[in-house]
């Protein structure tokens, strides 16, 4: 670490959860961010000041005048851009020693393994099952940690799925595959912009803390943040032993 950023860095060093030797974690750490809208904005923003050194942005849409209600990381002047290419800018105009990564793609099956395998930690901030099962599929199978996070109309979720744990579940554990969840877009039902910055802030929080080893990590609990009311719970996730995904994972 370099004079430069021992200064752009010093409120994090000053901590002593985190100290010279957990911003190196975070400088040496690759965060793979699925979805750059309203959740992957503020995600990105965050981990991208505090310093995690590669950051890979994935997502295939382009930016629309309906997103900059909430999706922080694009601007007016960058409408019809892909999102990866604008917030890639973003990133950038923040922290130019990040390395940013921007796939335009809809990634899955090998290439999205392939993906995960090379990051530090992954963050869903998808909004649909089918690419979140997706995602937590590759987590599980490669090992990895993943931060995930939804939001719709004025209500919030956020949970840590790290199945390096033994008793830790996966995503597929609390929304079976099978189980008949049907996605419910925010351009049909709408989303408050604050809450998904929120969220979105508080999986940045999550990733920091997997990657540099601070306090307790959310594995094994969901949060519900209900906006209206401002009111936090928190429940315990148990491991579905019979789950298809990750339930024969820590077999002997």
């Amino acid at each position: 670490m370099n004079d430069h950023q021992l200064l752009r860095y010093s409120r994090h060093i000053l901590l002593d959860d985190i100290g010279i030797d957990g911003q190196q974690r975070l400088l040496d750490a690759h965060a793979l961010i699925i979805g750059a809208g309203g959740l992957g904005s503020p995600a990105a923003l965050y981990l991208a000041s505090s310093g995690i050194g590669r950051i890979t942005l994935v997502d295939d849409d382009v930016v629309d005048l309906t997103n900059l209600q909430r999706q922080v990381m694009h601007t007016t002047e960058r409408i019809g851009q892909p999102k990866v290419e604008s917030g890639r800018a973003a990133l950038l105009a923040i922290n130019p020693e990040v390395e940013v990564i921007a796939l335009r793609e809809r990634v899955q099956g090998e290439r999205l393994r392939e993906l995960v395998r090379q990051a530090t930690v992954v963050l869903d901030c998808s909004d649909n099952f089918a690419t979140r099962h997706a995602v937590n599929r590759a987590c599980v199978q490669e090992g990895k940690p993943l931060v995930s996070g939804a939001a719709i109309r004025f209500d919030g979720q956020l949970a840590v799925f790290d199945t390096r744990l033994p008793e830790a579940p996966c995503y597929a554990c609390l929304f079976p595959e099978d189980s008949g969840f049907e996605d419910v877009a925010c351009s049909t039902m709408g989303v408050v912009a604050p809450l998904v910055g929120t969220i979105g802030a508080m999986q940045a929080l999550e990733a920091m803390k997997l990657v540099a080893g601070i306090g307790e990590p959310l594995a094994g609990r969901l949060l519900l943040l209900d906006g209206r009311a401002m009111e936090w719970s928190s429940l315990r996730l148990a491991r579905n032993p019979s789950c298809p995904v990750c339930g024969g994972r820590h077999a002997e």
